[in-house]
């Protein structure tokens, strides 16, 4: 190391430059190499090799690290080196002009992070909840910002896209699918922007990943058979219990329950409006759904009127409603395999074995029914068809039926 210094002082001292040839560049060994005027090679143990170039400025001195042995050229790295001395000699610091000049480039030319984030921002109020949840940024975040973040999207070639999808597209299939999807837009976003991007390139990047071998895994379902016994161990217990319960009578989805509110449910009518923005599908464009209520869901909400804490009808017990997570743990808990989705399919199944009206199961399950003419034309949405059905299955589930409607009294 003091041979190396000393070695490091003359040369700045002599001022003698192009000491190395390509010849000695290419067979130097670990350590440093001097090619005078203060830019040296430095070879590590392992063999790789990368170009320095050392400097004093403003009574500083600093390392700017050129580029590799491999990448660049003897010839190259000589000319950056000049190129670096004269901007010292104008007292100024060549690290600091380099990130200048990558900032102003960054500002004329957007990296695909960038024009990520402007697109968001032109399509966040379609998403439900305005994209607070992060679901539309979540695979652009995880799997390509952190190859692509900060490339020219003008410069992502399908190349590019391969290799940073490539490590998911068997293993997390669905994710993969979406984080393409979503280069898609964007890249689509960044030609409305007028830039010059490739159209095509995430057509291209998916016929060089070729296609996913993979089998549909379906969500675990618990057999209708076996629902009761589990459906009446809920009563009574944790808000997340008979938040689950409350899924199993009606029938939706997990997230439509626990973020139901009080101001949606008509207890008389015994009625549940389920707001668009919190059912499958985009924003503005589902419409509310119309959910019966069986004595034994309405028991469920006498049960949890204690609970209730900012309009929620399932709040947790710290901030917001209770989480997804919460009630599938509650069923890991007991070592069962099937998942609170699914109890959506144990409802299907069950409608099939009783012989239920194929419209009337599929609507209760909100299914979109027939093709879009025909839904133009159907205006009813079959609920008192259903509410029977809904009974039937509540009593087979905990032995409550139909809920008792009372009447609204009208003066005449």
């Amino acid at each position: 190391m003091g041979q190396d210094k000393g070695q490091e002082r003359r040369v700045q001292i002599r001022g003698a430059l192009n000491r190395l040839s390509a010849l000695a560049v290419k067979k130097a060994g670990p350590g440093k190499h001097f090619d005078g005027g203060g830019l040296f090679l430095r070879v590590e143990n392992g063999g790789k090799g990368r170009w320095i170039f050392k400097y004093t400025v403003h009574g500083r001195t600093r390392e700017m690290g050129l580029g590799s042995r491999e990448a660049l050229s003897l010839a190259t790295v000589r000319q950056e080196a000049a190129r670096c001395r004269e901007l010292v000699a104008l007292g100024n610091d060549p690290i600091r002009e380099r990130d200048k000049a990558r900032r102003e480039a960054a500002q004329t030319r957007p990296s695909f992070e960038r024009v990520t984030l402007d697109c968001f921002e032109a399509r966040k109020s379609s998403l439900k909840g305005d994209g607070k949840a992060g679901g539309w940024m979540s695979p652009l975040r995880l799997h390509v910002f952190p190859q692509l973040g900060k490339v020219p999207i003008e410069d992502i070639h399908q190349t590019d896209i391969k290799r940073t999808l490539a490590p998911i597209w068997q293993d997390k299939a669905d994710t993969a699918k979406k984080a393409l999807n979503r280069l898609g837009i964007v890249i689509k976003h960044g030609a409305a922007m007028g830039l010059d991007v490739d159209l095509q390139v995430t057509a291209k990047a998916k016929e060089l990943l070729g296609e996913q071998n993979r089998k549909v895994k379906h969500i675990p379902a618990m057999d209708w058979q076996d629902v009761p016994a589990f459906a009446q161990s809920l009563i009574g217990g944790s808000i997340v219990a008979e938040c689950l319960l409350f899924v199993i009578l009606t029938g939706v989805r997990s997230g439509s329950a626990r973020r139901a509110r009080w101001q949606d449910i008509d207890r008389e009518a015994a009625l549940w409006t389920v707001p668009g923005e919190y059912m499958k599908g985009r924003k503005g464009k589902t419409p509310d759904f119309r959910v019966p209520l069986s004595g034994a869901a309405l028991a469920v909400l006498d049960r949890v009127q204690i609970a209730e804490r900012d309009g929620l009808v399932f709040p947790s017990p710290r901030k917001g409603c209770v989480s997804d997570m919460a009630m599938g743990m509650l069923m890991r808990r007991r070592d069962l395999e099937s998942r609170p989705h699914g109890f959506r399919t144990s409802l299907r199944n069950w409608c099939e074995h009783i012989g239920a009206e194929y419209q009337v199961a599929e609507m209760t399950l909100a299914h979109v029914v027939g093709g879009k003419v025909e839904r133009a034309y159907r205006r009813d949405d079959l609920l008192d068809k259903r509410r029977v059905l809904l009974g039937q299955w509540s009593e087979h589930c905990t032995g409550i039926g139909l809920a008792k409607i009372v009447p609204i009294a009208t003066s005449t």
